[in-house]
């Protein structure tokens, strides 16, 4: 690829927003041009703006430290000198909507880690290893906001890459019931435990939306373009969740129960697993991981301590599979909640939309 794309980040002094910094730094397709936050922050060096609050565990690149950060709310500025941006910013979900189609209504893509935009019908949320299919939609959803390249495309919820890339590779078999618990890093709210002290030694049994988001978004993954809508997934797959939030800092671990329309193996569900790939590795896109799923064959595995980090973080773990009593299976998951569950995963879809044509120099 002869020029780098010049890219933006919206949200940039947040913790995902950092975790783009760092994913970004030395990419071969993409370097950064623009960094945006609130007007609290803009006019700021980057490295002022963000201050003591660097929370990645590498050091802040040196490229990004004397970037001006300029006002997210500032559009046309923002968008001027880039080709896309990448969206973290930290609003209610009504602005969040309007200032990302503001932003894709100056022709710039908006690759955003929001939840804002999940459920717009004509805009894609894509794991690229499940459903790459969904982007093009993209072509209706342009007719709606009246441009000819700016869109907004959306990677989903962090609490589902530890289970739902499972259920795509047991697609075969039918996937019909499911119940999951999930066990969700605090980064997943953008803290660390220097930031949230009172979670040291403690369990939270609540976390807002998490719930309805891990049951149904993985319906919309697995679902289908119809007049220029995504359906979501219309056969007999349910889904039923309770979101747990738990003193760890990265990784969101997932209980799951499963029953099937067929009668697979186990050896047949390991090797499906084993054996799933997607369009990602096909293309061998630079954030793409090699192996997306791995098994484990270790009674206590995955751990956070040993797996969080496999692929770079974008690869999925899972362990335990074993008949259950009540259910067909059961079995563990494991993702990186703030690599292959967001920033990490809206790179990898960045980089797809770039491999497809979707993404190009203005």
């Amino acid at each position: 690829m002869a020029e780098k794309l010049k890219v933006g980040i919206l949200g940039a002094t947040g913790m995902v927003g950092q975790r783009f910094i760092t994913l970004l730094d030395n990419h071969p397709w993409f370097e950064i041009k623009t960094l945006a936050a609130s007007s609290h922050s803009a006019g700021k060096r980057y490295e002022d703006a963000v201050g003591d609050k660097w929370k990645m565990e590498v050091p802040m690149p040196d490229d990004v430290k004397d970037i001006i950060v300029k006002n997210v709310a500032d559009v046309e500025e923002v968008a001027r000198d880039v080709d896309f941006v990448f969206s973290a910013v930290n609003m209610s979900k009504s602005e969040i909507r309007a200032i990302e189609e503001e932003y894709a209504k100056t022709e710039t893509p908006v690759v955003s880690n929001n939840s804002a935009h999940r459920w717009t019908p004509d805009v894609p949320m894509v794991i690229p290893e499940i459903n790459p299919q969904h982007f093009e939609v993209i072509a209706d959803q342009k007719k709606r906001l009246g441009t000819k390249r700016g869109f907004i495309a959306v990677k989903p919820n962090c609490s589902i890459q530890s289970y739902t890339p499972a259920l795509a590779a047991w697609k075969e078999f039918g996937p019909k019931e499911v119940v999951v618990s999930t066990y969700q890093a605090i980064s997943g709210a953008g803290k660390t435990f220097k930031d949230w002290p009172e979670m040291v030694g403690n369990i939270i049994p609540f976390i807002s939306g998490e719930e309805e988001k891990s049951e149904q978004e993985p319906l919309k993954v697995f679902g289908h373009i119809e007049n220029g809508e995504i359906v979501k997934y219309e056969g007999d797959l349910r889904i039923t969740s309770q979101c747990i939030r738990v003193p760890v800092l990265n990784g969101h671990t997932a209980t799951v129960f499963i029953n099937f329309k067929s009668d697979p193996t186990k050896e047949e569900l390991v090797e499906a697993l084993r054996a799933f790939r997607g369009k990602p590795q096909e293309l061998k896109l630079p954030h793409a991981p090699e192996h997306f799923i791995q098994y484990l064959e270790e009674d206590d595995r995955p751990q956070v301590t040993k797996d969080v980090n496999y692929e770079g973080g974008m690869g999925v773990s899972i362990g335990r599979l074993r008949p259950d009593t009540i259910f067909d299976w059961k079995f563990v998951g494991l993702a990186h909640n703030t690599m292959r569950g967001a920033a990490g995963g809206a790179v990898e879809c960045a980089e797809m939309l770039r491999a497809l044509g979707y993404i190009e120099k203005k």
